[in-house]
């Protein structure tokens, strides 16, 4: 990009080398696994039996595992990830398992595969995916079912979440692939819907809406795993950002560029000064809980946001964003960062959501999106786009 000064280019190789260092010694000690967190010893579990091979976040070890394998070359990575794809075909044959998170999966995996290397088996995974990601499209709310049934009495049939934004490349690459524009018309469709019903006029983002599914009609907001209805929960602010900056990198919508720097903007006008991530931008001020995996994706959104801008010729908002993705990395290097073989994971403190339980916990995305937003600085990160 050009816009990195030499210290923090310097800071970057160096923090890269920190994670090499460790990872080849945890990967050896966890291979064959499909990591999600870490036990009460610092070591990961292991998602890839049948009743968690579904489990929504099953692509990113693999991601993971690819990104090293670019940032060193070493084999055993590239195993690693191979491994991970092989395993999720199981998912395939289970319905209620597969819901948006498809791109969450197969994109990191099956896709960057075939980027890499065309082998037809990571296509067809790729395009398996994509179909199933667009059969949850509902024509009357022109929006991507997110979750199945979960067997507790709630109805889900119309409910959207704001990270399916993530998983809309997964529908532009099987467009591209298949040079067929059914996936990409849907992928625009629930973007215009996200853009409509999700981001506020503030630029703050909902995380779940329910609509009528039978009319498409709004219903109403849930607060998901935020603070509360009407607040701003971090990571669904990250997803915003991010997903709709990919959106515009693959239609030229600058509708989409437009609304990821009003999501952006708010995010730097409701970041603390220290840059360390709450669970939500609106929770209660005396409250120390954070999310280092959203402060991870954030900075990944800026990133992107920052490259598009930059070739737009607006040098100025393009380096407010990346240096305010450096500030992100660089708060998470000195605070939530371990570097030590003590624990498997790279990333703590993050929190899946402000109510439950699993607050300042290890969270595989968040170790993937740390790596792939120091690589994006370098230039390197393998991407779908």
């Amino acid at each position: 990009m050009g816009l990195l000064n030499a210290e923090d280019e310097k800071w970057v190789k160096e923090t890269l080398k920190k994670i090499e260092d460790k990872m080849v010694p945890v990967t050896e000690r966890n291979r064959n696994k499909i990591p999600y967190t870490t036990d009460e010893n610092g070591r990961f579990d292991d998602r890839a039996g049948k009743n968690d091979i579904c489990w929504w976040t099953n692509g990113f070890w693999g991601g993971e595992m690819w990104q090293l394998y670019k940032l060193t070359g070493n084999e055993m990575f590239k195993k690693e990830a191979l491994q991970v794809e092989d395993k999720m075909d199981a998912a395939f044959l289970n319905y209620n398992g597969m819901d948006h998170d498809a791109g969450f999966r197969w994109l990191p995996t099956a896709v960057i595969n075939y980027k890499l290397y065309g082998g037809e088996e990571s296509k067809n995974r790729g395009l398996l995916a994509a179909a199933s990601l667009a059969g949850r499209f509902n024509l009357n709310g022109n929006f991507i079912r997110a979750w199945n049934d979960w067997g507790d009495g709630r109805d889900t049939t119309g409910w959207a979440i704001i990270d399916c934004m993530m998983n809309l490349p997964l529908l532009y690459w099987a467009s591209e692939e298949l040079k067929d524009p059914r996936f990409k018309e849907i992928a625009i469709a629930h973007a215009n819907t996200a853009m409509k019903n999700f981001v506020r006029e503030d630029g703050s983002v909902r995380h779940i809406v329910g609509f009528d599914p039978f009319t498409g009609k709004f219903d109403r907001e849930y607060a998901g795993q935020g603070y509360s209805e009407g607040s701003s929960w971090t990571r669904g602010q990250s997803w915003g950002i991010y997903g709709f900056t990919l959106s515009y990198i693959y239609t030229g919508d600058e509708k989409y560029l437009e609304t990821a720097q009003k999501i952006a903007d708010y995010i730097l006008s409701a970041m603390p000064e220290t840059f360390l991530v709450p669970i939500d931008y609106r929770q209660p001020k005396e409250d120390d809980l954070e999310d280092s995996t959203a402060a991870a994706i954030t900075a990944g959104g800026f990133i992107e946001l920052s490259k598009c801008l930059d070739k737009l010729g607006e040098t100025n908002k393009a380096k407010e964003y990346l240096e305010a993705a450096v500030k992100l990395l660089k708060a998470l290097d000195g605070h939530s960062c371990d570097y030590t073989l003590d624990r498997d994971n790279i990333l703590t403190r993050g929190s899946v959501d402000y109510h439950g339980n699993g607050h300042h916990i290890a969270i595989i995305y968040g170790d993937y999106y740390y790596i792939e937003a120091l690589m994006k600085l370098t230039d390197t990160a393998l991407t779908v786009f």
